[in-house]
């Protein structure tokens, strides 16, 4: 906390009070001595006599001896008298030099209030000064400050005003671009529907041309799977009359018929297993020229399919599917029960490659 400083008339107060004590000491002291000064006895002169007695004295030499004892008494007793007054003397120029002293040390101290007073008038008139100016300063500081709100309002109201024409400039650029949004948006609309009614027709009209051709297709399928079902007939037919007339020969012609039936029949089964299984393929939409997918296949001696696995997709799996389906669809092949051990062991477990062309023979 800050302490206040003391002011001119303060600070010289007690300088003031010990200078007068101390004035008021000394005038005592002086006084107490002076009283208590004792009075020194009259001073009797030292006369040295040698006294004779005598039997016999003359009157008048009686008389001469006390007239000048008389004489040297009074001597004496002036020159007690005129020391006692030089002393009093330099007593009183020493008391008058202290009263001296001390009138000049209190009119100093009378001198210095009066100063400390006109430094503490100063003070209070520099501080009324100081109050009138801090009160002017408030004063222009609230004007300014009125001012300046005054100012801000006004700027206030002119950036509210600002703001409003700018919003209503953008409420109303806003307005025109949503019209033209919604009028394009029309257009856009309009367009888009004569595009979608021109792709609608577009693919009816392709949608149309494609069932023609699927029909047309179809009969070509149709014609061609009859044929392929002739072909198969007449192979196996003739498969039967190679048999036989291999049951019907000579031993040794039945070996050497069976070496080269044997080949023939392991060609034969393999397009007859991919005949059999075009038979019953259904064809995937994604089916594609060019895709290729290897099956494992597992067989029993009596021609009948165990298991049949993609050992290599296609990369499609509605093809892969598809063909897995379509061997399973098999069954049994009873062409195969009259092979021999030998021949049989190959399709035992083995693999095959079907194409989308193998399943639409």
């Amino acid at each position: 906390m800050r302490q206040r400083e003391p002011s001119a008339s303060e600070s010289y107060f007690w300088p003031i009070v010990w200078a007068i004590a101390l004035h008021i000491l000394i005038f005592g002291m002086l006084f107490v001595s002076y009283a208590m000064t004792p009075d020194l006895p009259e001073s009797r002169p030292i006369v040295q006599a040698t006294l004779y007695q005598l039997k016999s004295k003359s009157q008048a030499t009686t008389q001469t001896n006390q007239k000048i004892a008389g004489e040297a008494k009074k001597s004496a007793a002036r020159q007690t008298e005129v020391e006692q007054m030089e002393q009093k003397k330099v007593e009183q120029e020493k008391q008058e030099e202290a009263e001296k002293a001390a009138e000049q040390k209190q009119e100093d101290t009378a001198q210095k209030a009066q100063e400390a007073k006109k430094a503490d008038d100063a003070k209070k008139e520099a501080a009324q000064a100081a109050k009138a100016a801090a009160a002017d300063a408030a004063q222009k500081a609230d004007d300014a400050k009125k001012a300046a709100e005054a100012k801000k309002t006004e700027q206030a109201d002119i950036a509210k005003k600002k703001a409003e024409d700018e919003a209503k400039e953008k409420a109303e650029e806003d307005a025109k671009k949503a019209a033209d949004a919604t009028k394009k948006a029309a257009e856009d609309a309009k367009k888009k529907a004569a595009d979608d009614a021109k792709k609608v027709a577009e693919a009816a009209q392709e949608a149309k041309k494609k069932a023609a051709e699927d029909a047309k297709k179809a009969s070509a399928d149709d014609a061609k799977k009859k044929a392929q079902v002739a072909a198969r007939k007449a192979a196996e037919d003739k498969k039967a009359q190679a048999l036989a007339d291999l049951l019907s020969d000579t031993p040794q012609r039945q070996q050497a018929m069976a070496d080269e039936q044997g080949d023939q029949t392991a060609g034969n089964f393999d397009d007859l297993i991919k005949s059999r299984a075009a038979e019953g393929w259904n064809r995937p939409p994604s089916a594609r020229k060019g895709m290729t997918v290897v099956l494992q296949i597992n067989m029993l001696p009596d021609g009948t399919v165990t298991n049949v696995a993609v050992a290599k997709s296609s990369g499609d799996g509605p093809f892969d599917a598809s063909a897995v389906a379509a061997v399973k669809n098999i069954g049994r092949l009873t062409e195969m029960q009259g092979l021999k051990p030998s021949d049989f062991n190959p399709y035992r477990s083995f693999k095959m490659t079907f194409t989308p062309e193998d399943l639409a023979l």
